[in-house]
């Protein structure tokens, strides 16, 4: 089933090109179904490159999905033309009032300033807050990761002495089988691009979070409460094929100290071009979620998350 986005969202026509089933609201609202809803808080500088990304992770969805996208009006981006935030996002303030089966926040290029120096951090603050009470469960990407870590838990990050640049090998950690990875071989592969880490030692002292799935070469990856109302993600699974690569020519233009992205060109040579080995893991992640954490939890009347406690109380976040 297709995903529902605004009428010529330019997304449409690469995620069409992939033959990736996406419909335009005239046509969605034809149908009569209760969709996934799912707002997006986009908080990178590319908007739309983010955006493509997120909705084809979203694709493989059984039912349909209708999305909305949010920015902060406490910073307005300079790297996306104004007309495309005026006609496709919204903020805070217009939909605060909404009810959603889930949200995404994305990174940010913010990660080696304190929380509370970014200048929309109030906001986001704000919006994490209402979350709780008016939506059903919230993936939360890299730095979005590590501020609703900090913010729900009081889990620091650490600046890491190099860069974490490149794809890295994970594998599952918690005893018991768990639903978010569902499906995942033993090893996968997750791209990362941060400057930042969180400790192990930090989320296991916390007895309201498990960890997922760690790296040996760059830690922890995937941590949730203990009902899956909140999950935290520290890679990309999400980036294109080249993204990695435009990343690190950028720096290299501007004469940054950076390293070749570890196990990502063939060959280890920026001229034979990135190899992708993560776009599986990165659909069964998204349709996971969309599944297990949204679709089979989320009560008909999004009205209700507020005070339901259905998935609140469960022991832990297994598939039982």
């Amino acid at each position: 089933m297709p995903i529902r986005i605004a009428n010529g969202l330019p997304a449409m026509e690469t995620l069409k090109n992939e033959r990736i089933f996406v419909m335009e609201e005239d046509r969605a609202s034809t149908q009569d179904i209760r969709p996934i809803k799912i707002i997006i808080l986009n908080l990178m500088p590319n908007k739309v490159a983010t955006e493509t990304q997120l909705l084809r992770s979203l694709s493989n969805s059984p039912i349909q999905v209708d999305i909305d996208l949010m920015m902060t009006a406490s910073y307005t981006p300079t790297h996306t033309n104004e007309e495309h935030l005026l006609k496709y996002y919204e903020t805070f303030e217009d939909v605060k009032d909404r009810y959603y089966d889930g949200m995404i926040i994305t990174g940010a290029p913010v990660e080696q300033m304190p929380f509370e120096e970014v200048k929309y951090w109030d906001e986001l603050v704000k919006i994490m807050e209402w979350s709780k009470t008016h939506v059903y469960s919230t993936l939360h990407i890299c730095w979005g990761a590590q501020a609703g870590l900090y913010y729900h838990y009081g889990v620091p990050k650490y600046d890491v002495p190099e860069k974490v640049f490149g794809i890295f090998e994970h594998s599952m950690t918690y005893s018991k089988p768990v639903k978010l990875f569902r499906g995942f071989d033993d090893v996968f592969y997750v791209p990362h691009s941060r400057h930042t880490e969180i400790h192990r030692e930090d989320i296991a002292a916390c007895k309201e979070l498990r960890i997922l799935s760690e790296s040996e070469e760059c830690g922890v990856y995937a941590v949730s409460d203990l009902h899956g109302r909140q999950i935290f993600i520290t890679g990309h699974s999400e980036y294109d094929a080249d993204t990695l690569d435009g990343e690190y020519k950028r720096d290299l233009a501007k004469g940054l100290p950076i390293k070749m992205p570890v196990n990502y060109y063939k060959n280890d040579d920026p001229e034979q071009g990135p190899v992708l080995r993560w776009r599986s893991s990165a659909t069964l992640l998204y349709t996971n979620w969309l599944n297990y954490y949204v679709y089979q939890e989320t009560p008909f009347d999004l009205s209700l998350i507020a005070t339901d406690k259905k998935n609140r109380d469960r022991a832990d976040l297994t598939g039982n």
